[in-house]
């Protein structure tokens, strides 16, 4: 059966869409907007004189460089912030790859995020937080000790995921939205999608394991921002945005957020076929 959404026009993306667009020009409209989002949010939290608690990805990751020259530029404090990442790669033992690895998410975070503020006004160690493999409990509990996800940031994935939540068939949209932080095995086509874009192909040696927080996590922040801007994001955004809700693409459930946007650039924007 095809699916007309996929058809959609560039010029007619939006209309009608049940979860907001804004359609961006060039890739880096997309990460300069998800940067600044980054920014202010943290500013007007500072001048309240509260915390401000992130989700974030590593994946798209170009808004990060313009964060970095933002904070470091606004001697913008980062002293009651808490980052907490979306997911890591795992050993076929369960246990988190080397930070060393090319392919870890902590390891790019300390290199081009945390590595490159300045140093007084980096947050501490303990508020840059991934999720354990050895310990799934704490980032649901830390979550509702901070009071909650001011915005949770991420992209999409080919299935449809957020973070690593990838598609279960079995379950309702309900009951795939509660689902909590957890280690999973990473579905073919996502590790196929991966592995060409950071291993040049070799499925072989890509991971199988990750661990993600869950959608219980993602689905409770106060927003939610996403960004698409590769090829087959032409397809992903119209199925998040028009599709049944479904936990066969988790992107879907935003549908049921009140207050979820995706940043699309030109190139995602342009009919799938």
């Amino acid at each position: 059966m095809k699916h007309d959404y996929y058809r959609i026009s560039a010029e007619e993306l939006g209309q009608g869409a049940r979860v907001p667009l804004l359609k961006l020009g060039d890739s880096g409209e997309v990460f300069y907007q998800m940067a600044l989002e980054m920014v202010t949010e943290i500013e007007r939290k500072n001048a309240l004189g509260e915390k401000t608690v992130f989700i974030c990805p590593v994946g798209p990751v170009g808004q990060y460089p313009i964060f970095v020259r933002l904070v470091n530029e606004r001697q913008l404090s980062l002293k009651s912030c808490w980052f907490i990442n979306m997911d890591e790669y795992l050993t076929d033992d369960g246990a988190w790859i080397d930070e060393s690895d090319p392919l870890s998410f902590r390891g790019f975070m300390n290199r081009e995020v945390y590595g490159k503020i300045d140093p007084e006004l980096l947050m501490p160690a303990e508020q840059r937080v991934f999720p354990d493999p050895t310990d799934l409990e704490r980032i649901p509990a830390l979550i509702e000790e901070l009071g909650g996800v001011d915005i949770a940031f991420g992209g999409i994935g080919i299935t449809g995921h957020l973070a690593f939540n990838e598609p279960d068939e079995s379950l309702t949209p309900d009951e795939f939205a509660a689902l909590r932080t957890r280690t999973l095995d990473i579905h073919p086509e996502t590790r196929a999608t991966n592995c060409i874009a950071d291993m040049g192909g070799s499925l072989e040696d890509f991971p199988r394991r990750c661990v993600t927080i869950g959608m219980h996590e993602i689905l409770g922040a106060r927003k939610v921002r996403l960004g698409v801007f590769r090829d087959w994001h032409r397809a992903v955004v119209r199925r998040a945005a028009y599709g049944a809700v479904t936990a066969g693409f988790p992107a879907t459930l935003l549908q049921n957020h009140p207050d979820a946007l995706i940043y699309v650039n030109a190139n995602a924007a342009q009919r799938a076929y």
